[in-house]
C-alpha cells in the first residue's frame, strides 16, 4: 500500500512539474475555461456521466473551445461545428492519436479497438479494412440486405408492438452480425445477440462513460493499488469487464471461422477479405520461380501476415460491429420517442409515404430521393438527439495554435456533438424537434454546416458507425 501510495505522489508531482513548465513557457493563452483550482484543476467540474451537458453550458459561457485540466491533464472541448472541421479535421494529423487510457485500454483490454488504438501502422491497416467495408463502390452491395431486414423488422413490429425495444435490438444487431460475420439470428435470446447487447451496454455506458475518463486516467500509479485496498473497485470491475469483452471479440469471429472450415460460410465483411487474401496468396505462391521448392524465409513471412491480417480483421470487425449496433439502437428508439410526442410529425411522414409509395408496398432505397420530409425526419432525428453526444477523445501529438488559444501537446480533445447540434445560430428553437428546418432553401456552405451527418457521428477518419453510415450518407 506504501509503494502504491508513493507512486501516486510521484506521478502527481511529475504531472504538476510538467504543467507548470509548459506554462512558464507560453506566450498565447490557453483556451477560456472554468476556473480551476490549485493542483487539482477543475476535477470538481468533471461528471462521470452525462460530461456532454455541464460541456455545453460551458459552450455557451466561454465559445467555441473550451479548456480544463485535471492535475496538468488538458482537456479541450471543441463545441462548433467550424472549429471541430478546423482541429479534427483540416489539422487532422496532429489530431489523429487516441490516448492510450489506462482504464479502457491496459485494464478492460480494449486498446486494439479501432476507437482506442494510437495513430500508427495498426491505425492505419484498420482504416483500410473499413475502407474496404465503408468505401462508395462498396456501400451499395448493403442495400438489399438493408431493405430486407427493415421489413422483416416492420413486420415483427406490426405484429407484437408491446417488444418495440426487442425488436430494435434485434434488427440493429441482427443485421451488423450478418454484415460482417454472415451470422443470421433467428430468435429474440439468440447467444450472439444477447453477449453483444451486454458488452455493447458495458462500452457505452460503463467503460467509457462520460467520455471514458477515469481517476486512473489521470493518475496510471492507481492500476497499482492492491485488490484489497480501499478505492481500488474500479480494478475488480475491470478484470470482469475485460473477460466479458475478450468473449465479445473471439465469438462471432470464431463462429465465422468454423464457418469458413466447413464449407458453409455466406459472403460477408469477414469472409470475402480472408478468401482475397487467400487467393492472394495463392497466387504469389504460384508465381514462385520453383514452385517444387519452399522457401522457408517466404513462407514464414507470409504466415507472419496472415496472422495479422486476421488480428486486425477480428477487431476491426467487432469494432465496426459494436459501434453500427450501439448507434443504430440508440437512433431508432430516439426516433420512435420523437414520433410519440408529435403525431403532426407522423401524420405528414405518412402522407408523403401514401402519395409516392402507394398502399401495396414498403419503401426501398429507389425512393428515398422522392421523400423529403421523411430525410428531413431522419436529419433532424439525429440532430435533436444525438446517438453521439460526447466523442471520444483524440489526443494532440504536437503544441498547436488555434485563433490565438494556445493548445498543448498531449492534451485530450473531445468533439462536443451535443452543443453543436444545440448551436441557436445554426437551429432557432433547437430544442425543439422541427423536420421542417431541413426543408428550407439555403446557400451550399450553410447547408453542410447544419447537416447533422457531418459530425454527430464523429469526426476524422476513423467513424465507425456501419450501419447508420451506410443508412444515411448513401
Amino acid at each position: 500500500m506504501a509503494a502504491a501510495t508513493f507512486a501516486a505522489l510521484a506521478a502527481l508531482l511529475a504531472a504538476l512539474f510538467l504543467w507548470f513548465r509548459s506554462s512558464s513557457k507560453r506566450t498565447v493563452s490557453l483556451p477560456p475555461g472554468p476556473k480551476p483550482i490549485p493542483v487539482l484543476g477543475n476535477i470538481r467540474q468533471l461528471t462521470p456521466k452525462e460530461l456532454w451537458i455541464p460541456a455545453t453550458q460551458w459552450a455557451k459561457e466561454y465559445g467555441p473551445v473550451t479548456y480544463l485540466h485535471v492535475v496538468g491533464q488538458g482537456l479541450v472541448f471543441v463545441n462548433t461545428p467550424e472549429a471541430a472541421s478546423d482541429l479534427l479535421e483540416k489539422r487532422g494529423p496532429n489530431y489523429a492519436d487516441k490516448p492510450q487510457l489506462v482504464m479502457v485500454c491496459d485494464l478492460c483490454g480494449c486498446k486494439n479497438m479501432v476507437a482506442f488504438t494510437p495513430y500508427g501502422d495498426q491505425s492505419r491497416r484498420q482504416r483500410r479494412l473499413m475502407h474496404r467495408a465503408l468505401g462508395p463502390q462498396s456501400i451499395p452491395n448493403y442495400h438489399p440486405l438493408i431493405e430486407s431486414e427493415t421489413h422483416s423488422f416492420i413486420r415483427r413490429l406490426l405484429v407484437d408492438s408491446s417488444k418495440w425495444i426487442a425488436h430494435t435490438r434485434r434488427y440493429a444487431g441482427g443485421l451488423t452480425l450478418y454484415v460482417m460475420y454472415g451470422y443470421e439470428p433467428a430468435q429474440m435470446n439468440d447467444p450472439h445477440l444477447t453477449l453483444a447487447e451486454e458488452c455493447v451496454d458495458l462500452l457505452a455506458n460503463k467503460i467509457t462513460g462520460g467520455g471514458g475518463l477515469w481517476p486512473v486516467d489521470i493518475i496510471p500509479a492507481l492500476k497499482r493499488l492492491p485488490l484489497w485496498a480501499p478505492g481500488s473497485g474500479f480494478l475488480h470491475k475491470a478484470k470482469v469487464w475485460k473477460a466479458k469483452m475478450e468473449e465479445f471479440v473471439d465469438q462471432p469471429y470464431d463462429y465465422l471461422k468454423s464457418t469458413i472450415k466447413a464449407g458453409t460460410a455466406v459472403p460477408s465483411f469477414c469472409s470475402t477479405l480472408l478468401m482475397e487474401e487467400e487467393r492472394e496468396r495463392e497466387a504469389e505462391k504460384a508465381m514462385d520461380i520453383d514452385a517444387t521448392k519452399v522457401d522457408p524465409a517466404k513462407e514464414a513471412e507470409r504466415k507472419k501476415a496472415a496472422e495479422l491480417l486476421e488480428f486486425d480483421l477480428k477487431w476491426t470487425a467487432n469494432s465496426m460491429y459494436s459501434a453500427s449496433m450501439d448507434t443504430t439502437i440508440t437512433a431508432t428508439m430516439h426516433f420512435v420517442l420523437a414520433m410519440m410526442q408529435h403525431p403532426h410529425v407522423v401524420a405528414k411522414a405518412q402522407a408523403e409515404i401514401d402519395r409516392v409509395v402507394g398502399h401495396g408496398r414498403l419503401p426501398t432505397f429507389s425512393d428515398r430521393k422522392d421523400l423529403p420530409y421523411i430525410e428531413a425526419i431522419m436529419s433532424e432525428t439525429l440532430r435533436w438527439a444525438s446517438p453521439v453526444p460526447l466523442g471520444l477523445p483524440h489526443r494532440v501529438m504536437e503544441d498547436d495554435v488555434y485563433n490565438g488559444m494556445f493548445i498543448p501537446k498531449g492534451t485530450l480533445i473531445f468533439g462536443n456533438n451535443w452543443a453543436m447540434t444545440r448551436d441557436e445560430r445554426i437551429y432557432p428553437n433547437a430544442a425543439d424537434f422541427i423536420p421542417e428546418r431541413f426543408l428550407e432553401e439555403v446557400d451550399e456552405a450553410t447547408s453542410k454546416r447544419r447537416d447533422p451527418r457531418n459530425y454527430v457521428f464523429g469526426f476524422g477518419r476513423r467513424c465507425v458507425a456501419l450501419l447508420l453510415i451506410v443508412i444515411y450518407r448513401s
